[in-house]
């Protein structure tokens, strides 16, 4: 579970606003189909029936994604693209704090680290 502190708004480009409003759309009908057997936890991301991904079905679809998009899927993971983040954000100016700030790290050390 998330703290408080781990919390923050980010600003996101419009084309990611759009696709989580289409995405919005496609959870409603979800869970219009689903009726009874919504479970509502509101999540963004969710199964058909509106219960949390599991985490080894999430890296395998991550996998297939990554192979459809011809990248090495044993190179990439959810956890690689936020080290990537990191490193486009420092090669691209960003400040060291700012980055830590973004991606939620309590230090500079910590990101300086990734």
């Amino acid at each position: 579970m998330k703290t408080a502190k781990s919390r923050r708004t980010l600003e996101l480009p419009d084309g990611c606003v759009d696709a989580l409003r289409d995405h919005k759309a496609e959870q409603m009908r979800m869970r219009q189909e689903a009726g009874d057997s919504w479970n509502e936890l509101g999540l963004v991301f969710c199964t058909r029936h509106g219960s949390a991904l599991d985490a080894a079905k999430v890296r395998r679809s991550f996998r297939l994604i990554a192979s459809a998009a011809g990248l090495n899927p044993k190179e990439w993971t959810p956890r690689e693209l936020r080290h990537s983040f990191v490193s486009l954000l420092s090669s691209s100016g960003v400040t060291i704090e700012e980055i830590a700030h973004l991606v939620g790290h309590g230090s500079t050390s910590v990101t300086e680290r990734v």
